[in-house]
């Protein structure tokens, strides 16, 4: 059984934690789960879905909804809807998001691959395809974009599971020539 991990990491005044990707070949399923804390209002939800991009210049560079095959927008059960249409994250208790979904349609391998796409929390409900305004069937009406991160992949080294990004790599590099500059010269 092939089993590829990936993590999203949240970081933020508004939302903060890291979304886990679990994605099992032979089932051909993704498992998204992890505890996100917010500032938010408790029993308010929000509109979650991978978005085209992990361009995270800002989160409007994410582009839209992941949809590769040309569909309308609709819910996570629906037959039609983007790929990247995973629903609405309830805030419950003391500011908490807990997640726990399993989805067909965005595995981390292959030509719909969600690796190096963002996620992107919203800062309404997205009606999921249902709702009366102009943008219910591109959208879901969800609002503007709270946070948003990068899905990245996890390698496997020596038994223990790391996540490498070019910009971890960057900040490591730029934090050593500073280092090594303010005490050789």
């Amino acid at each position: 059984m092939a089993i590829l991990t990936a993590t999203c990491v949240l970081l933020g005044i508004v939302i903060n934690g890291t979304i886990n990707f679990s994605y099992d070949n032979e089932a051909r399923e993704t498992k998204v789960t992890g505890n996100l804390m917010t500032n938010l209002g408790e029993t308010t939800k929000h509109g979650f879905h991978v978005h085209t991009s992990g361009n995270m210049t800002t989160c409007k560079t994410t582009g839209g909804h992941y949809n590769p095959h040309g569909k309308l927008h609709g819910g996570p059960t629906d037959t039609a809807r983007h790929a990247g249409d995973l629903g609405n994250v309830m805030v419950g208790s003391g500011g908490a998001i807990k997640l726990n979904i399993a989805d067909k349609q965005i595995p981390l391998d292959g030509e719909f691959s969600v690796v190096n796409r963002a996620i992107v929390i919203h800062a309404g409900e997205d009606d999921l395809g249902k709702g009366n305004e102009t943008d219910s069937t591109t959208t879901g009406h969800a609002g503007s974009r709270l946070n948003c991160c990068k899905i990245e992949l996890k390698e496997e080294s020596s038994g223990y599971m790391i996540t490498v990004s070019k910009s971890t790599v960057l900040a490591s590099i730029l934090l050593a020539v500073t280092w090594t500059a303010k005490f050789v010269f």
